[in-house]
């Protein structure tokens, strides 16, 4: 006899946190995601499947295979993950668990899902992100992205954080996470190496009038004609 895992059938499904990198094709017409761990090698999109990452033909996810999609329970342990230097540029997404599932203590391994909202984090200059830009790397045919704010987007292909929900579909909503300023207060066509050079352009010349001042109280006072 084998042993049977328990079966739930939940009135609705249940829902995941996971973090991943939001990827843009090449043409700039479609949206989507790749994992931050095994399946890395598998983009996806809002509405999906799971796919074996070994090749292997059996449906995911299997009792005898890690293969589907992984998610956990709590939001908080997901965005913990983000603290690590390797995840610093993923965000955070709510999904739905779809099909089959395995229930572990943390989460889920399952064969379907839908992404609900993505949460982007801030610019790496820890300004609010307005877009998701290039981040350097991507896979074939696709291009990573990651948070950038208007002064830091320059001239990267670059899509908004409605244009990828846009690009994106099923419903999904890209918000964007705290960071220590709005985008807007950035000054326009400057970015942070601008404004570093500005301050620095600032104090030297405060400096340079202090030291006339200095001079001026030090000089001897004249006597009346």
């Amino acid at each position: 006899m084998r042993l049977r895992l328990p079966e739930e059938r939940p009135t609705e499904p249940p829902t995941g946190y996971k973090i991943a990198h939001p990827m843009l094709s090449q043409d700039g017409t479609r949206a989507g995601f790749t994992g931050v761990s095994l399946g890395g090698a598998l983009p996806y999109g809002v509405l999906d499947e799971a796919r074996c990452v070994y090749g292997r033909r059996h449906r995911a996810p299997h009792r005898r295979c890690d293969c589907g999609f992984h998610c956990v329970h709590d939001r908080d342990t997901a965005e913990a993950l983000l603290c690590t230097a390797e995840h610093r540029a993923a965000v955070l997404l709510e999904v739905a668990v779809l099909g089959a599932y395995i229930r572990f203590e943390r989460g889920f391994r399952y064969a379907r899902q839908r992404v609900r909202t993505a949460t982007v984090g801030p610019c790496a200059c820890g300004a609010v992100a307005g877009a998701l830009a290039d981040a350097g790397w991507g896979r074939p045919g696709r291009r990573a992205l990651a948070a950038a704010c208007a002064g830091c987007v320059r001239g990267r292909t670059s899509v908004s954080l409605a244009a990828f929900a846009r690009l994106a579909g099923d419903g999904l909503r890209v918000v964007a996470g705290r960071g220590v300023q709005p985008a807007t207060d950035l000054p326009e066509g400057l970015g942070v190496p601008e404004l570093v050079a500005e301050a620095a352009l600032l104090q030297a010349r405060l400096d340079w009038f202090q030291t006339q001042l200095t001079r001026l109280d030090d000089r001897p006072s004249g006597g009346e004609e």
